[in-house]
């Protein structure tokens, strides 16, 4: 079985911080390569008390660029 890796390039934006009784959780937006394969733009929120990856969505530049439209024409609309 191959072991997992994963490498921040660069970290982006941390959109939200929750501050727990035992942990802090944040939600970030960084660019990670996983293995060796090149980086995706990856929104997750991860354990920062235990140095834990938590649930996220790995997105390629086409899927960002799609995704960043979309909202931009929905709080454009909603304004």
């Amino acid at each position: 079985m191959k072991e997992f890796s994963y490498e921040i390039k660069e970290h982006l934006a941390t959109l939200s911080t929750v501050q727990g009784e035992k942990r802090e959780i944040t939600l970030e937006l960084n660019l990670i390569s996983f293995g060796d394969r090149p980086a995706k733009y990856d929104l997750r929120t991860w354990d920062r008390t235990n140095g834990k990856m938590l649930k996220g969505v790995t997105l390629t530049r086409e899927e960002a660029e799609a995704l960043t439209k979309a909202l931009t024409d929905h709080l454009k609309k909603n304004a």
